[in-house]
């Protein structure tokens, strides 16, 4: 890397803005790319997704029939007879 020759105060100055203006600006792509990991590392996506399914699969009459149906199967499961 060469080294810049100035003629002026003016284009220090310039340079110095323009190498500010840029450390801003990566200094604002690092807090992006950290919020971005932030939101793909929290459950929160997840946790939504799994209660809306919840909720579709839950619901109405077909809702009810599951309800009624999976302690039934808890109950069988845990009251079975053990061994032949």
């Amino acid at each position: 890397m060469e080294t810049k020759k100035y003629s002026s105060y003016a284009e220090i100055d310039l340079d110095l803005k323009i190498i500010q203006i840029e450390r801003q600006i990566y200094y604002k792509k690092i807090l992006k790319s950290v919020d971005d990991t932030k939101e793909g590392i929290l459950p929160s996506k997840t946790i939504t997704l799994v209660s809306n399914l919840y909720e579709k699969v839950f619901s109405g009459t077909y809702g009810t029939i599951i309800k009624t149906i999976i302690p039934i199967v808890i109950n069988w499961y845990l009251n079975r007879k053990r061994g032949n």
